[in-house]
């Protein structure tokens, strides 16, 4: 009986060494929110980010304090992930990853934003950022009232950017504000009746932004605690509520923690461009003709396919990243295999490594296969989702 319990604490013991050890993961650090210690709370930073264009995201108990408003904001999904991973990437020329953390939005609420988004009232609603507007009105009256004062603001998003002290509790050292406004106002005469649709030209746009923007700023240094913390400001001009693609940020600025006034606007030159279309074709030739190539590849392999479907990210004029969707219905694992070996294959051969490339390979609403290649890579990844 002893040498069977002996034996048994030596299995426990061993095992107990090969367990794995998730302590060392991550660490803790306090969020400096006041002067009063009581208010500050307990974060956990991860030892890791994805990739090295990722921030480490501070895991605590505050989430954002606007959670749901941009999805009843932003009608169309791709740009609501294009706002939000748009302002992280342009938030990295201004907060590096290697020193700051990144923080859901904690300042401005869901109360504050539902208000600052609606119209200008000036006995119930004097924080509306969108225009005044005589919504009493009836039929081409009221046509004539929405058309002249259309909804620019759909929406403001905001970041936050931690950085540790000396003495490792961490503190808020930059926000990010997002300002998304309209390409297209769809509005109503009455309940029941046909959308209709106005189109705001990008100067318009960017005009009403700028007023919107120092205002806003006005606004956040009147708030306790961020009243001389540096703010980075993005303009996101969104598309059409059908878009198959989305928006782009055309312009930012940084408003330094001792200034409370939008400075010079830096042009973004960013587009989001679908292919196959007459624009695609036109103003970027060589992608398109890459495109058309690939498909006529993959038709002669598999004719049971709808279309290839491209999605190109470029800055500057120059693709940084390209989409690529390729739905086919398929009878069998081993034939799904084959063609994602044969599509792999066109990968290497076809397309440039300059920017990174991802196709996902669909079949009804199910993603079947991924391939990936990073810019600069000669091989990719592939899987196959079973």
């Amino acid at each position: 009986m002893k040498k069977t319990v002996a034996g048994l604490f030596i299995i426990v013991f061993v095992l107990a060494g090969c367990a794995p050890d998730f302590g060392d993961e991550q660490e803790e650090a306090v969020i400096d929110e006041s002067m009063d210690d009581s208010l500050s709370e307990t974060a956990i930073i991860p030892k890791y980010n994805l990739d090295e264009e990722n921030y480490r995201v501070l895991i605590d108990s505050n989430l954002s304090q606007a959670r749901g408003v941009i999805t009843n904001q932003v009608a169309n999904r791709l740009d609501i992930d294009e706002l939000e991973e748009g302002l992280r990437r342009h938030s990295m020329e201004v907060y590096d990853p290697d020193t700051y953390y990144f923080q859901e939005g904690q300042y401005l609420t869901d109360d504050i934003l539902y208000k600052w988004l609606d119209r200008y009232d000036e006995e119930d609603n004097p924080q509306g950022l969108n225009p005044e507007a005589d919504e009493s009105k009836e039929d081409e009256e009221l046509r004539e009232e929405e058309e002249d004062n259309p909804k620019y603001l759909s929406h403001i998003l905001e970041q936050n950017y931690l950085r540790k002290t000396e003495d490792d509790s961490v503190e808020l050292a930059g926000i990010s504000i997002g300002i998304a406004m309209k390409s297209v106002y769809r509005f109503q005469t009455d309940i029941g009746e046909p959308y209709l649709y106005e189109d705001i030209s990008e100067k318009e746009m960017l005009s009403e932004a700028n007023e919107i923007a120092e205002e806003v700023v006005q606004r956040i240094r009147e708030m306790e605690g961020i009243g001389n913390v540096p703010i980075m400001l993005s303009i996101f001009r969104e598309e059409s509520q059908s878009s198959l693609v989305p928006g782009n940020f055309v312009a930012k600025t940084n408003v330094a923690g001792d200034s409370s006034s939008v400075g010079e606007w830096q042009d973004i030159n960013e587009e989001n461009v679908l292919f196959p279309s007459n624009y695609g074709k036109n103003t970027y030739p060589d992608v398109w003709a890459t495109l058309v190539d690939f498909e006529s590849d993959i038709g002669s392999y598999f004719p049971n396919y709808v279309s290839v479907i491209g999605k190109g990210f470029f800055r500057n004029g120059e693709l940084r990243k390209l989409t690529v969707e390729i739905p086919v219905s398929f009878y069998g694992k081993s034939e799904l295999i084959g063609f994602t070996q044969y599509a792999y294959g066109l990968v290497l051969s076809g397309f440039p490594s300059d920017y990174q490339l991802e196709v996902n390979i669909t079949s009804g609403d199910k993603q079947e296969a991924l391939i990936v290649r990073d810019a600069g890579e000669e091989e990719g990844f592939v899987h196959i989702y079973r």
